[in-house]
């Protein structure tokens, strides 16, 4: 560990009880602190740990974690309001692949996870120092530690030597490992949200005696709301407020409270924050916005210093409709009604709307966050409560940024797998990096990004608030289809057309009814009846006629969804027919979806109550029923696909292509794009195919190589090069199908005239074959991290930008989408007797292409166009590859934001 690794930030993380401790690195002011974290010990503890009771060993424990820094050691420790409660630390032996380690807990603080995240931590270090696997030295009968090493997730294995247990850890990061991490890391963080979500006392803090005021409006809704728990204010000029008990500081009230509501001025917030963790409060809720850098900072510091969740600044507040709690600390107008949705929003009021939205349609709230600045508390956290409250059966999101989309991906697809996850797609017109960097920065951007993320982990992505109560509507009143075969009935053959157009444009099909189904609706429908898709029963259609005609379609075996457009009609009213009661006069929920269109309707969406117990939607619009639905087919196709697993590279060379970007960056420290030979060497280290090529620095040069490269046609391509170049058609520093040696000549006398200054040679090609121009690419986004881009190439990449991407790393399945996704995916299947491109090639192409970023932190950008897929081969003509100083970070470590 060199002194520049002692500076890294810390990082705070959640025990298993949910509290909260600091990781970092061992510096040498520690030594006391880590010889008192001995010094406490229990002989039998020292002798576990020492293989002895010797004091004299917690001696030099503390004078080797705390010497000079020095390679192949690193040592972390684990720390609470300044004092140490724990010690990880290795060393490389044999090699620089291989670690001994050893790992300190502090007495009293066993079972808590503290040695756990420590390793965790560990881990995470040691991978990034390419140590592969720790070894470690425990006695027999110490079966704490051993528990530990076995209960990690990594593959262990155990040699006994008389009393002692040699322990062999690979540190490979497999699903096996992410997948315990993960599980620990939800039950720590829910354990976590009990004082914010389940407190047992409250206390607002700046409830004021002023009616308005954003404190005592927070005290009112709590109070009114019924909170069943103790509720107190803070307020060091009143006795009460609005009934309730007032006290003139935290510090002074009869029970410590587990939730604090902060509405104190900004310039208030850290003394306020700082009294509250003194006190022992365990969760803070802050509504107050305009917190200066400074006082954000302090703000922090005292949460992370005592352990506080937080959710704000700058927000609406939270609210638990459990009656056995009743919580609505918001300053909303209206209390939301209980019910089963979890919402989680970054702006106050697009929480308002979807508050009013679920309570008026009658799905109601299980809980909501108005995660505001959102500094801790965010949508993982929420995701993960929502998980396992027992409540909450529908979650909705609206996230204006992403913390750790990585690990908020890894949550979402556990939990989308148990309940529908709905979000709105913000920010969709934001101007993406349009940075004329490569065609890969040219065709991300970040609602590309942001689309990857919501179709990769399963989440429902609407395009506005009134879309989400729509489809929330459907996925919490209806089963999901199986498909996307919709039968369309209504007693207006115009509203009929507009749902079929509707549908179509959602990506719904229209099956035509088979002969055995037209017979069996003319049978129960009106004559006149048109029985196709849509079916026109008609404005003389019954009651009981609609019945059992909806009935039938839903037994068809070829129909997934029926759509009811109706219209009011005079022949309805005289003969007393109600065609809504038709549809909820039974069932609310069949076994296949069943909607209403009514083109009167005064709302955009109602759930219509059915007789025998749940409800049916209902829709004002046509669009809005078929997006609903098309949402719906979407998530039943998510589900039924297997989840996908990342296949192994086992012929990448990464450790030579962790010396080829070190080696670049060493005499390019700002970065930059590779030189033709360098991008060449790296892609070889991920067998990754590239045309055949030669460097040409003068005329004769280029003429030998063309010599050597041409093909059976004799023909060559000649490429300019220099620093940045980036787009050589655009510079027209291209040559194309050049014969014999005259026309190389020419070329290279061309290019050295027009680029004069700036050439620094050539690249000789041969000409390749005929076949499908794609493009692939790779950038690193720095909050998403490596996006994967793949489409239609050559000139057209930009013009057309008809690109598909998903996020690193890919999976089989990612795979498979990348490559069907875009337009032009035809072209690569095989067209009018056309042979399929080499599927398999393009596949492997991808996959070596998220390796290589997943690696390599320092890749920026990635471009490679044209990539030629013919029926016998997949290579790439023209590759650019950039490279920035960066470090890599571990998405999937537990830490808090």
């Amino acid at each position: 560990m060199t002194d520049d690794e002692r500076d890294r930030p810390t990082a705070h993380a959640l025990l298993a009880d949910g509290t909260t401790v600091c990781i970092r690195s061992v510096r040498p002011g520690d030594h006391q602190q880590l010889r008192g974290l001995y010094e406490e010990m229990s002989p039998e503890n020292l002798r576990l740990r020492f293989f002895a009771a010797s004091r004299r060993s917690a001696d030099l424990a503390a004078d080797r974690a705390t010497a000079p820094a020095r390679p192949g050691y690193r040592a972390l420790l684990a720390e609470t309001q300044g004092q140490a409660i724990g010690l990880a630390e290795y060393e490389t032996v044999d090699g620089p692949e291989t670690a001994e380690m050893s790992i300190a807990v502090a007495d009293g603080l066993h079972h808590r996870g503290v040695g756990t995240l420590l390793m965790e931590h560990l881990v995470s270090a040691a991978r990034a120092d390419g140590v592969t696997t720790f070894t470690a030295d425990a006695l027999s009968e110490n079966h704490e530690v051993l528990r530990l090493f076995a209960d990690l997730g990594l593959r262990a294995a155990r040699r006994f030597e008389g009393p002692e247990v040699r322990c062999t850890i690979a540190l490979d990061e497999d699903d096996t490992y992410l997948t315990a991490v993960e599980a620990r890391g939800r039950a720590a963080d829910v354990v976590s949200l009990e004082p914010l979500l389940r407190p047992e006392a409250v206390a607002v803090v700046g409830a004021g005696r002023k009616p308005g005021s954003v404190g005592r409006a927070l005290l009112h809704h709590l109070h009114a709301g019924g909170f069943t728990r103790r509720l107190f204010a803070v307020n060091p000029h009143v006795s009460s407020v609005l009934g309730v008990p007032s006290y003139p500081s935290v510090s002074a009230l009869p029970k410590v409270p587990d939730l604090a509501v902060l509405a104190t001025p900004a310039d208030a917030l850290p003394a306020t924050a700082e009294e509250c963790g003194k006190a022992g409060v365990r969760a803070l809720l802050v509504v107050t916005a305009g917190l200066s850098p400074d006082q954000a900072k302090a703000l922090m510091t005292a949460c992370r210093t005592y352990g506080m969740r937080l959710v704000g600044p700058n927000c609406l507040g939270i609210s638990n409709t459990d009656p056995q709690l009743r919580l609505d600390a918001t300053f909303a107008a209206e209390h939301p009604r209980p019910g089963t949705a979890g919402v989680a929003v970054q702006s106050g009021g697009v929480g308002i709307a979807l508050l009013d939205g679920l309570s008026r349609l009658g799905i109601g709230v299980s809980s909501f966050v108005s995660l505001g600045d959102k500094y801790d508390v965010s949508g993982n956290d929420m995701l993960q409560w929502w998980e396992s409250d027992g409540r909450t059966d529908l979650a909705l999101l609206h996230l204006e940024s992403f913390g750790n989309p990585r690990g908020f991906s890894r949550t979402a697809r556990r939990v989308t797998r148990r309940m529908p996850v709905l979000t709105v797609d913000a920010g969709r017109t934001e101007a993406g990096r349009r940075a004329a960097a490569s065609h890969t920065a040219a065709a991300a951007t970040r609602t590309m990004t942001r689309q990857a993320l919501f179709t990769q982990a399963g989440i429902t992505a609407t395009r506005s608030v009134g879309e989400l109560l729509e489809t929330a509507a459907l996925l919490h009143s209806q089963p999901l289809p199986a498909g996307t075969r919709v039968a369309v009935v209504t007693n207006a053959g115009g509203a009929g057309v507009l749902v079929a157009d509707a549908c179509a444009e959602a990506g719904l099909s229209l099956p035509a009814p088979t002969q055995e189904l037209i017979d069996d609706l003319l049978a129960v429908l009106p004559g006149g009846t048109a029985v196709g898709n849509p079916v026109d029963a008609t404005a003389a259609v019954t009651e009981d006629q609609l019945r059992d005609c909806v009935e039938r379609l839903l037994r068809s075996p070829g129909i997934d969804a029926v759509l009811v457009a109706l219209v009011p009609t005079a022949v309805a009213v005289a003969t007393g027919d109600d065609l809504v009661r038709a549809l909820t006069d039974g069932p609310g929920q069949r076994e296949r979806p069943v909607a209403v269109v009514r083109l009167e309707q005064d709302l955009p969406v109602k759930l219509l109550p059915a007789r025998e117990g749940g409800a049916i939607p209902s829709y004002a619009e046509p669009v809005a029923a078929a997006r609903a639905l098309s949402h719906a087919a979407r998530r039943t196709a998510w589900l039924n696909r297997p989840a996908g697993t990342i296949p192994e590279l086992v012929e990448a060379d990464r450790a030579r292509a962790h010396a080829v970007a070190e080696t670049y960056l060493a005499t390019h420290p700002d970065g930059g794009w590779l030189d033709p030979r360098t991008c060449a060497e790296l892609l070889s280290c991920y067998g990754i195919p590239q045309l055949p090529w030669a460097w040409a620095e003068t005329e004769d040069e280029a003429v030998i190589a063309a010599e050597r490269l041409r093909g059976a046609d004799g023909r060559v391509v000649m490429k300019a090069q220099w620093p940045g170049l980036v787009h050589k058609t655009e510079q027209h520093a291209i040559h194309l199908d050049l014969e014999g040696d005259s026309q190389v000549r020419a070329a290279f006398r061309d290019f050295e005239t027009r680029f004069a200054g700036l050439m620094t040679g050539v690249v000789v090609q041969p000409l390749a074959a005929r076949g499908t121009e794609m493009f692939a690419g790779v950038t690193q986004d720095d909050v998403f991290g490596p996006l994967v881009l793949f489409g239609l190439g050559g000139t057209a990449t930009e013009v057309l930008a008809d690109h598909a991407a998903r996020l690193a790393p890919l999976t089989d399945r990612d795979v498979h989408d990348l490559i069907t996704a875009p337009r032009c995916a035809p072209l690569l299947l095989g067209t009018h007797g056309s042979r399929p491109a080499d599927l398999q090639g393009l596949e492997q192409l991808l996959l070596r292409l998220s390796h290589m970023a997943g690696d390599l932190p320092q890749l920026a950008e990635a471009d490679f166009n044209p990539v030629l897929a013919t029926p016998a081969e997949v290579t790439v003509l023209d590759a650019r590859v950039r490279l920035l100083p960066r470090r890599a970070q571990d998405p999937y470590l537990r830490r808090l934001r």
